[in-house]
């Protein structure tokens, strides 16, 4: 399925943003629920909902919704923040904990 369609099929969350934080709880991005970003909002939502956070295995999930652009992200490194940090997320092992303001 393309990301399109796969993004009607996810639930709806209200707010503003989606704030990530890492382990120490330091900000490490925003995700705003805005014209352009809002695909973003509504899969990073979702999945944090899910799984309790960005953790590897939403990462990869993510991975997995995000469909063709994540073959541009891994083709274009920088033109997909928001699939590069879901790469990193995978990498290290990590898990980004998220909250909707």
């Amino acid at each position: 399925m393309s990301f399109a369609d796969t993004l009607k099929t996810l639930p709806e969350f209200a707010g503003e943003q989606l704030i990530l934080t890492d382990g120490s709880g330091a900000e490490v991005a925003v995700i705003a629920n805005a014209p352009g970003t809002a695909g973003s909002f509504r899969v990073y939502a979702y999945l944090a909902d899910k799984h309790g956070g960005m953790t590897p295995a939403a990462a990869a999930e993510g991975l997995a919704i995000y469909a063709e652009h994540t073959d541009d992200a891994r083709l274009n490194p920088g033109k997909h923040p928001n699939i590069d940090r879901l790469f990193g997320v995978q990498a290290s092992g990590n898990t980004l904990h998220a909250r909707i303001a």
